[in-house]
Parts: structure tokens; C-alpha cells; sequence
């Protein structure tokens, strides 16, 4: 292993580590505090007679589990937009692909057309919504070459979806409502232990496929006609980018709400860190940077509970709209 890739390794076993400690701390955190052998037995040897092993079993460790998935799940579709439209400031949300995500959710939660009533009919109505947009914003592309006019387009398109779901609201049953709203504020608490199971496995299936298209994706950086003539099929690469891209945004959104942000924030941290092109190593630090950040943010409500209850978007967004000012300002 030469110099080089022995500072990404160290970068990245750093990053594991923190990660590592601050998802035993965020476990601790709550209304009364438990200890390492509670948290331990609570997720491998559960007793339902002790209190302590119930809290972890039934509501922190689905939270902190559910916090390492849709962050490290959103900054690698992040890195993946970016990467194909050439574009610091793409990524699922700011190109409306969580907003297509939400689209389908909306009409699946609070239409007669509730067809997707379970929860992988949940994930597969917020796939094929992601996966709607992300063929939208990619047709887009092939007219639309000026970088900030197809952001505006990906804006644009988040805006009509927006205006859609709120006509289903208008006409909604109040209760299903009130659950979409709630969702919609974005939220780690929703997933129970039984379904940390899909959850885990849909992103795994996402970063797997994304890591396997390591190699095309740094040829896509020489731009689509040098790629092409090294031997990736540009248009096959592109599908399989917004395949993965939308098993990541889609699953996350339908556990957790739309997350705003934290796809379009760590790839450019991460890129800024590691200072490198290569995506082996981008893919797995935006994997850590998005974990360690959305348990940043859940440690972070978990200790201002007491004083003021955040929603999880609000706090990504006050955390990610600054950093996405400081890029516009030093990219264009």
C-alpha cells in the first residue's frame, strides 16, 4: 500500500473511530442514563423485563441505527449527482429528487390510492418517485449544459411537486394529514426495530451498487466523450447512477421524511478533506461523513430535548445552508 493510500485509510479509520464513540454516546443520551452493559445486551441478549434493555432495544438503538443508514445512504447519492452533472451544488434535494420522492409518498398516504400501504410499498413508492426525478433532471441535462440553469430547472421541478402535494393536502382525510406532516418535518424516531432489517439492507444494496461504479465514475470526471472513448458506456453508467441514487434517497425518505442537505454538504467536505478524485475513497468518507454527521445532529436534539424539540430537517438545513452560501461564493 503506497504513502497516499495509507493517509486515506488513516483518514478514514479516523473518521470510523469518532463515529464509533459518538454513536456509544448518542445511545447514552435520553431521559435517564444507561450503561454500556444495558446498551450491549439491549441489541444482542434483549431481556423485555428490564427497563433499561427496553429503551435501548425499543427506541435507541433503532434511532442511532436509523441516523448511521439515511446519512451515510443521502451523502453517497449526493456524491453521485455531483459526479454526473459535474456539479458542486447538485445532490438529492437541491435537484428535486427528494422532492419526487415526496410526491409519491403524499399520494400513497393521503390519496384513495393507497396502493402502497406497507412498508415496502412505502420504500417502493418513494423509489420509483426518486427515480421519476432523477430521469427528469437527466433528460433535462442533455438540453440544458450551463450548470446553475439546471439547478434552477431541479428547483423548479422540486417547486411543481410541491405545489402537488399540497393540492392532495387540501383534500386529505385530517388524520392521514397529520402523519404526512409530521413525516415531512424529517425524524429518526419512525423506524422500529423490525424494519431496521429493510432499512439496512436497501442502503447496502445502494452502496454496493454505487462502489461498483467506482471505476466509470472517475472516468466521467474527464468528461462524457473522453469516457466514452476509454470504454464506459456513458449512457448505461448514467441509469445505474440514478438506479442507486434513487434505492438511497427513495428508502431514506420513506423511513425518515426528506432530509435537506446532507447529500449535497459532506461530498464537498469530504472532497475538501481528503483532497482527491478518486471515488473509492470519496464514496467511503461521504459513507462516514454522512453517519457521523446526522448523529452529530441526533446528539445535538437529544440534548436540547429538554429546552426545545428540533425537527430534523431544521437542523440540517441550519447547518447546510450556510456551507452551500460558502460554496456558491467560492465555486461561481
Amino acid at each position: 500500500m503506497d504513502v497516499v493510500n495509507k493517509k486515506y485509510w488513516r483518514t478514514s479509520g479516523l473518521l470510523f473511530l469518532l463515529l464509533l464513540a459518538l454513536v456509544i454516546f448518542d445511545l447514552t443520551l435520553g431521559s435517564f442514563s444507561i450503561g454500556f452493559n444495558d446498551i450491549f445486551n439491549g441489541i444482542f441478549n434483549y431481556d423485555s423485563s428490564s427497563t433499561a434493555e427496553l429503551t435501548v432495544r425499543v427506541f435507541r438503538f433503532p434511532r442511532v441505527l436509523t441516523a448511521i443508514m439515511s446519512g451515510a445512504a443521502l451523502s453517497i447519492a449526493g456524491l453521485l449527482m455531483q459526479t454526473l452533472f459535474q456539479n458542486p451544488l447538485a445532490g438529492p434535494y437541491v435537484l428535486g429528487i427528494n422532492s419526487g420522492s415526496s410526491l409519491l409518498v403524499a399520494i400513497s398516504t393521503m390519496s384513495t390510492f393507497s396502493f402502497f400501504g406497507s412498508d415496502l410499498g412505502l420504500i417502493a413508492a418513494a423509489v420509483i418517485g426518486a427515480s421519476g426525478a432523477g430521469v427528469f433532471i437527466l433528460f433535462c441535462s442533455i438540453y440544458v449544459k450551463n450548470k446553475v440553469s439546471l439547478l434552477l430547472v431541479g428547483i423548479m421541478f422540486g417547486s411543481f411537486a410541491g405545489a402537488l402535494v399540497s393540492l392532495i393536502q387540501a383534500y386529505a382525510d385530517p388524520n392521514n394529514l397529520k402523519s404526512f406532516m409530521l413525516w415531512s418535518f424529517g425524524s429518526l424516531q419512525g423506524v422500529e426495530f423490525n424494519q431496521l432489517g429493510i432499512l439496512s439492507l436497501v442502503v447496502i444494496i445502494g452502496a454496493l451498487l454505487s462502489l461498483a461504479l467506482v471505476k466509470p465514475l472517475n472516468l466521467l470526471l474527464l468528461g462524457d466523450k473522453s469516457a466514452s472513448l476509454l470504454g464506459v458506456n456513458v449512457k448505461t453508467i448514467r441509469f445505474l447512477i440514478i438506479v442507486a441514487t434513487a434505492i438511497l434517497t427513495g428508502v431514506v425518505t420513506a423511513f425518515c421524511g426528506p432530509i435537506a442537505f446532507v447529500g449535497l454538504v459532506v461530498p464537498n467536505m469530504v472532497k475538501m478533506i481528503y483532497k482527491t478524485t478518486n471515488h473509492y475513497h470519496l464514496l467511503i468518507g461521504s459513507l462516514l461523513g454522512g453517519a457521523l454527521l446526522i448523529v452529530i445532529c441526533d446528539i445535538t436534539m437529544q440534548l436540547l430535548l429538554p429546552y426545545v424539540n428540533l425537527p430534523l430537517n431544521a437542523l440540517t438545513a441550519l447547518v447546510g445552508a450556510p456551507v452551500v452560501m460558502w460554496i456558491i461564493m467560492k465555486k461561481f
